[in-house]
């Protein structure tokens, strides 16, 4: 899941980092329309290969966050379906006859985006960790790095309990010393995606999918999961929570 104001490039920092097109792209949109934002959260599907591995990748796209003009608990909506998802892994574990193998749509991890300008976070960043760091793996990232000079980056970090990941990303291609690098084209050069000496991708890139995949796992699972399952149970008396339409419920689980 990734999620952050609108115009900072969660959209194309999500396809860098998976390499393929699974989230929206404004750049799809003729330039004369206007770009819609995203009004609806939305989980697109796909199989990604890392070492030889394939994985099933599924992206959620969340609406533009803090763009309105009243920001008053805009988390809920994803709150709320972050708690979705486990209510309907909840009700698959509980049910007499589950299935061997429960289909997962937890989310494991939410890429938060923060804006590169000014040298801290606002309230409403702050605001919005807080609440959703309670039910799901938050991730900051400051994007747009670009943007920043070195002492700006380093003194933004300083100022989080955290380092967030300082990225860059782009699905141009250039040539940069006879290879074709992933890059965004400025005036003083080529920033190149996967250059460490350029922006921090490649480490969030080896964090989300190789050295830490499995610890956001277990940390949804034993957790989060576990922290809203016994919730759930606690304010039903101890027992399974059911649905008021059975027929219904048992139509809606695949």
């Amino acid at each position: 899941m990734s999620k952050g104001q609108s115009g900072l490039g969660k959209s194309t920092l999500v396809n860098t980092l998976f390499k393929s097109q699974v989230s929206r792209k404004a750049s799809s949109w003729n330039r004369e329309e206007k770009i819609p934002k995203t009004v609806e959260i939305k989980a697109i599907g796909h199989v990604i290969e890392e070492g030889g591995v394939k994985m099933k990748l599924t992206v959620i796209d969340t609406p533009g966050f803090g763009d309105q003009i009243n920001n008053e608990n805009c988390w809920e909506p994803i709150e709320k379906y972050i708690n979705e998802q486990y209510e309907k892994f909840l009700k698959e574990e509980v049910n007499i006859a589950r299935k061997k193998r429960i289909p997962d749509t937890r989310v494991h991890c939410c890429l938060y985006f923060i804006s590169p300008t000014g040298h801290s976070l606002r309230p409403l960043d702050l605001e919005f960790m807080k609440h959703l760091s309670k039910v799901v793996n938050i991730i900051p990232v400051i994007a747009k790095a670009d943007t920043m000079t070195l002492e700006e980056k380093s003194e933004f970090k300083q100022r989080q309990e955290s380092m967030p990941f300082a990225v860059v990303g782009s699905d141009k291609e250039y040539q940069v010393n006879g290879k074709r690098v992933l890059g965004r084209k400025t005036p003083w050069g080529i920033i190149e995606v996967e250059n460490l000496n350029h922006c921090e991708f490649a480490l969030l890139r080896d964090f989300v999918i190789r050295t830490h995949l499995q610890d956001l796992k277990e940390v949804t699972h034993n957790i989060h999961y576990e922290t809203y399952r016994a919730k759930r149970l606690n304010d039903n008396g101890g027992l399974p929570p059911v649905s008021v339409d059975t027929e219904e419920s048992h139509d809606s689980n695949p």
